[in-house]
């Protein structure tokens, strides 16, 4: 039997949630990012400012250009990731071959399920507007990569200054039919580099590629072109994978400004690490391997990392080590555009704590009940007394 999979899109998932905390927002152009004045970027926008042509990623100065009347959110109170928390535990119920692929996006497996694609995708997306106040789009095939393209397209056929809300269904044996007009871009895997040389190849749509010689696609492709060419029939086996090996876990911040204050950069360093310490804690992880990512002001970016004597999850550890290595990178007085803080090693098992190791075990029971606060009462809920200076410049820069 042809498998049912759906692709489930939550609509300007981060523009949605703002529309529900103020419902004044919509139908208005508006977008959730940083200030114009600061290098902010679109992180997303509304469907009324699409139209104008704004586009996530867009830097917030042109956007403004393009519609000076913009409203900016700055989100950085907005509950994107408890709402999308509570949108994915429902989607879990439905079926345990589920996979989300990012914050507004998940694949389930509904093989099982007697009901139609089509009558299951109108049940889910009734659910989530009824239950969760939230728009979204769905695609519906016998695979991953089809159900997926199918979710884009129907979003791309509604172009309004309301969500789209579509429901696509691809009917087994008719992908390659539905992708054939489809220009290249729209296929997983391909790019825009990759999109201009087909071109030149004279290879505009997906249809073409599966037309395209086979001596012709290994000759500019290699092996590569007969995987190609199956996706450009809509041939995909992959499964809905129902867990992910994560191999790293990591956070960063861009300034609005260069910054070249010491005191700010650690305070930096601090936050960035209890933000991976915390979620590391919530994926049970611990890693041995700390990472810097830093970024001068000319756009350079160092990455440096050391090894622990042990697996952790511990902010004091995590910043201590970043701290360290942040202290022989730096040089003096010199700005820094971006920072940032990751963690791997998650192979090696959890360190066995000796008889006389008690503080590391009094620090896990203090940062599980943090983690419980701030996961109950938002994560301001709580700070270190240091934080506050430095939490009102952000939230000062982001509001200018």
């Amino acid at each position: 039997m042809p498998r049912k999979i759906l692709h489930i899109d939550l609509d300007a998932f981060f523009c949605s949630v703002e529309e529900n905390n103020d419902p004044s927002l919509r139908g208005k152009a508006f977008a959730v990012g940083g200030s114009p004045k600061r290098r902010g970027v679109v992180s997303s926008c509304s469907y009324a400012a699409r139209l104008l042509g704004i586009h996530s990623a867009m830097p917030m100065a042109r956007a403004i250009k393009l519609c000076p009347e913009l409203i900016i959110i700055s989100g950085m109170h907005g509950d994107y990731g408890k709402i999308s928390h509570q949108v994915m535990d429902y989607l879990k119920t439905l079926t345990p071959l589920y996979e989300q692929v990012s914050i507004d996006e998940a694949f389930l497996d509904l093989s099982d399920v007697p009901d139609t694609g089509e009558a299951l995708a109108h049940s889910v997306q009734d659910y989530i507007r009824e239950n969760f106040n939230l728009p979204c789009s769905i695609g519906v095939a016998t695979n991953k990569l089809v159900a997926k393209i199918a979710t884009d397209f129907g979003k791309a056929s509604k172009r309004s200054n309301l969500p789209p809300c579509a429901i696509t269904v691809i009917p087994p044996g008719e992908e390659a039919g539905f992708l054939a007009p489809l220009p290249t871009r729209a296929l997983w895997g391909i790019g825009p580099k990759t999109a201009e040389h087909l071109a030149t190849l004279g290879l505009h749509t997906i249809g073409d590629i599966v037309r395209w010689p086979e001596q012709e696609r290994a000759r500019y492709f290699g092996k590569y072109g007969n995987d190609l060419a199956r996706r450009a029939a809509g041939i995909d086996n992959s499964l809905v994978h129902t867990s992910h090996s994560v191999k790293s876990v990591s956070n960063e911040t861009t300034y609005a400004e260069d910054v070249k204050d010491l005191q700010v950069l650690y305070e930096t360093l601090h936050s960035l690490s209890e933000s991976v310490g915390r979620r590391l804690r919530r994926k049970h992880l611990q890693g041995d391997t700390v990472k810097l990512k830093l970024r001068w002001h000319d756009f350079t970016t160092l990455t440096r990392q050391s090894t622990l004597p042990s697996p952790t999850n511990n902010d004091r550890e995590i910043y201590a080590s970043v701290k360290d290595l942040f202290n022989k990178t730096w040089i003096k007085g010199k700005p820094v555009r971006l920072l940032g803080v990751g963690i791997t090693g998650f192979d090696q098992p959890p360190r066995q704590l000796t008889l006389w190791d008690g503080s590391p075990k009094k620090d896990d029971h203090l940062l599980t009940a943090v983690d419980s606060l701030r996961e109950k009462y938002g994560k301001n809920a709580i700070m270190r007394g240091s934080d506050l200076k430095y939490r009102q410049r952000l939230r000062k820069e982001n509001e200018d």
